[in-house]
């Protein structure tokens, strides 16, 4: 049995991926864009002490992630991402 953090990541090739991609459909792949580009954004703007154009940005990035998430959980709970998780 294999514990998961002796696992070594494997780079998967470009055709392996086109053949999942084209499994998946395109609105869940968009979407999976679209969370993952919003928390980053929302990653971007953490700090005590934001600005008001910051904040502002900030609340307009969680929105976009939260709509994305919506679309991501509607297909697969477990697909939905959240700003402190990256792959």
């Amino acid at each position: 049995m294999t514990a998961s953090h002796l696992l070594v990541p494997v780079p998967i090739p470009d055709r392996v991926t086109e053949m999942i991609g084209s499994c998946i459909p395109p609105h869940i792949v968009q979407a999976e864009f679209d969370a993952e580009c919003a928390a980053r954004e929302v990653r971007r703007f953490r700090g005590p002490r934001l600005g008001i154009e910051d904040r502002a940005d900030r609340e307009q990035a969680l929105s976009e992630l939260a709509r994305a998430n919506k679309v991501l959980a509607a297909h697969h709970p477990r697909l939905a991402v959240r700003p402190g998780n990256s792959w």
